[in-house]
């Protein structure tokens, strides 16, 4: 399946996220904030105009339109006025209003900022993700300087990081692919940011995209906006970056229908556009890996998901990010060649040689202030690794030193890399058959 849908050009960010100024300009149905407003004097009682703004994120001056309406309707009334007009006003509820409340609760329970149309937000990402990110060659090794990698390691991770494409990461385990993700996502944290909006609106339903867990504000002065004059609905947030493991379920890669409060929450994919999304752990998901690479298929060649309402209504959402797969097990025995192929860099990261053994080594010695004894090293080297032909991992110097250090403390000595030390951390590190 490939898209056939265009999605309407907009001349830039700056008309989509210019603000409603009134109830002729407002893009959603009055009724969506009326049914906003109604679940907020419910929950509250009596509630300011400046405390509704607050919430819904839309101006007093089209809120205030919106009671003026409440009021003819004899939903809401005046509970006590300022000094200000209208804009000190703080409203109640009516008989009649309690009444509508409840069935606005009924319809959904979300109380948040007012939703923006899904068009607008199909289009901002498109708009927000046609070039690449600004991201070289010299930006890629800074963010992997902390790790010992194989020389260029950089070069076969980089482009497809700046495309914001796919990358594959596969290898034994403990080498630090999960740490390279990490890395990836902090690198493109570190660029520009991205406008995404609070929540969407389609087919009457609401659909919650912000999750405080996955978005951190940004400071927008440096893309030419005025946060002040923008559409508060929207924000200017970090790319964001999900990461996920086992853990990962169909249901997450879907629209959640909360058959209780009633509205959508969005899937992880689409709150990862502009940003990153990792597989962490590919092929041990309570799903088959096949069910998992067929759900990824029709986006990873057409850049575009697809999302069903429980309605039957099938919305298509841009689907712009870097998605990357991380696992220890085989490729060939997880992913087909069809599925290899849509994804543009595939890249091993190995087991580390003697002499990387050793840089990473020195490297964990020295945060964790442990000297670095030479002879020491070579018996662990000769006794733990070349004796038993056990196969190095970049992970073991971090955990070992940390059982030195731990095992010296609790002894309440120095902690140095004594045979003594180095057997007894050993012992309880690896696995003795």
């Amino acid at each position: 399946m490939t898209s056939n849908l265009v999605l309407p050009a907009t001349a830039s960010m700056a008309e989509l996220l210019r603000p409603p100024e009134d109830l002729n300009s407002l893009d959603i149905p009055i009724g969506v904030v009326s049914d906003l407003v109604l679940r907020i004097l419910f929950n509250e009682g009596q509630v300011s105009i400046r405390r509704l703004a607050d919430v819904i994120r839309l101006s007093p001056q089209v809120l205030n339109q919106v009671l003026d309406q409440m009021r003819n309707e004899k939903l809401v009334e005046v509970a006590s006025a300022g000094s200000m007009g209208t804009m000190s006003y703080v409203y109640a509820l009516t008989d009649a209003g309690n009444k509508r409340s409840r069935d606005a609760l009924e319809r959904s329970q979300y109380v948040g900022p007012a939703p923006v149309p899904i068009e607008k937000y199909q289009q901002a990402i498109l708009l927000q993700t046609q070039r690449k990110l600004q991201i070289g060659p010299d930006e890629v090794q800074r963010s992997l300087d902390n790790l010992v990698l194989q020389d260029g390691f950089h070069r076969r991770i980089g482009p497809a990081v700046a495309a914001g494409t796919s990358l594959f990461l596969y290898g034994p385990p403990g080498n630090g692919k999960t740490t390279i993700a990490q890395a990836i996502a902090k690198l493109i944290a570190g660029t520009d940011g991205i406008w995404v909006p609070y929540a969407l609106t389609v087919g009457g339903y609401i659909i919650s995209v912000y999750d405080p867990l996955l978005f951190r504000e940004m400071d927008p002065s440096n893309t030419g906006f005025d946060p002040r004059e923008a559409d508060r609905r929207w924000n200017y947030w970090v790319r964001p970056a999900v990461m996920v493991g086992g853990e990962l379920s169909m249901d997450a890669l879907d629209l959640r229908y909360d058959t209780t409060a009633k509205f959508y929450e969005a899937p992880l994919q689409l709150k990862a556009n502009g940003g990153m999304f990792l597989i962490d752990d590919f092929g041990r998901q309570m799903i088959s890996p096949a069910e998992l690479l067929n759900r990824w298929i029709v986006p990873l060649e057409s850049n575009f998901d697809f999302l069903r309402l429980r309605t039957g209504q099938t919305l298509q959402i841009p689907f712009r990010q870097l998605i990357v797969f991380s696992t220890n097990l085989d490729p060939n025995e997880l992913v087909d060649e069809a599925f290899l192929r849509r994804i543009q860099m595939k890249v091993k990261v190995d087991s580390p040689d003697e002499r990387m053994f050793f840089q990473i080594f020195a490297t964990m010695a020295k945060s964790v202030n442990v000297p670095l004894e030479k002879e020491g090293f070579m018996y662990l080297l000769q006794k733990w690794y070349r004796e038993p032909g056990r196969e190095f991992q970049a992970v073991h110097p971090r955990d070992i030193l940390k059982i030195i250090v731990s095992m010296s403390e609790y002894e309440r000595i120095p902690p140095r890399l004594s045979p003594q030390l180095i057997d007894e951390a050993c012992y309880s590190y690896f696995v003795i058959g």
